[in-house]
């Protein structure tokens, strides 16, 4: 499972969702993740980007990680030369700007109606491995028992970000974002806050206590991994990130197919339909989305569409 949350690193824009879901409930953590961060020096980074083209559209796809540490240069080049010439930028969802917009979108679905204690389902061995790794945030069990596993093993992946240096206002599509309203583009997404939620709530609660034990398990792990995937991003390197993923995928077919590749195929067919309309679009959905088998550009090479790697 621990290769499971890289994938989730790169494939769901709700790891910041729940991260503001949790700072509103907890003034602590806000605090940790707002304390002012030394100037990093910048690192240029050379993410990849393609380009999908006919007569008179322009469709750029460009890989996201949700989460970065300051300091990385990926906007410039060829990236910012696309993001210049685009009329619309599009995301996966458009992210709430308000935390309380987000937590009332994402409590009634986290919350488990049937009263059920989350202690409850889990066995001895996990409830102990569960408690020790709450406690190193200074959480108790009993804060978490109302919610549903997906939610609190979706929010303990946010937990140690800070710690880290990683934060979400220093992810891409935050400033993408940013970017986006300053130029006066629009910008839309391909889902919405409601759907990637679904994708977590819909999940048997069988899968649901995998994936939260699987957390608990190798989030102590979670700094050497996600700075691998950075590296990899910051390369420019689909291919190593998608051999990064390998392992997770076969651990964890049932979520690799929801949260990857059902949504690669639905989002290739919007990519078609707009290629209907007139203009230059950017398209910023994950890393993961963009690299391996069954990526979204596999699923345009299906209906005839190629996209180019941009060289740059």
């Amino acid at each position: 499972m621990k290769k499971f949350v890289k994938a989730l690193a790169l494939s769901c824009a709700v790891v910041p969702l729940a991260q503001a879901a949790l700072f509103l409930g907890n003034p602590a953590f806000a605090a940790e993740a707002a304390a002012p961060v030394a100037a990093a020096p910048v690192t240029e980074a050379k993410p990849a980007l393609w380009a999908v083209k006919d007569a008179d559209t322009t469709i750029y796809l460009f890989g996201t990680i949700h989460v970065l540490k300051p300091g990385l240069g990926w906007f410039d080049e060829a990236v910012k030369d696309a993001f210049d010439k685009s009329d619309e930028l599009v995301l996966e969802l458009v992210l709430p700007e308000n935390p309380a917009e987000v937590a009332q979108k994402m409590m009634p679905l986290a919350i488990d109606q049937t009263g059920t204690p989350l202690s409850s389902l889990l066995s001895d061995e996990e409830r102990a491995a569960y408690a020790a790794m709450l406690a190193k945030f200074g959480v108790a069990p009993q804060q978490f028992d109302m919610f549903k596993p997906w939610f609190v093993g979706v929010t303990l992946t946010t937990m140690p970000l800070p710690q880290l240096g990683y934060n979400p206002e220093e992810g891409v599509e935050k400033k993408l974002t940013a970017f986006a309203k300053s130029a006066g583009k629009p910008v839309s997404g391909l889902e919405t806050v409601e759907e990637q939620l679904g994708y977590f709530d819909n999940l048997p609660q069988a899968d649901q206590l995998s994936f939260l034990n699987g957390v608990v398990r190798d989030l102590d792990k979670m700094g050497p991994m996600l700075d691998t995937l950075v590296t990899q991003w910051s390369a420019g390197d689909p291919e190593g990130l998608a051999e990064t993923m390998n392992e997770s995928m076969k651990e964890s077919p049932k979520l690799t197919e929801i949260l990857l590749w059902n949504r690669n195929h639905r989002w290739a067919e919007q990519i078609e339909e707009k290629l209907e309309q007139p203009g230059t679009f950017f398209v910023a959905v994950g890393a993961g989305h963009l690299a391996g088998e069954k990526s979204v550009q596999d699923y345009l090479a299906e209906r005839g569409l190629t996209a180019e790697r941009i060289d740059y």
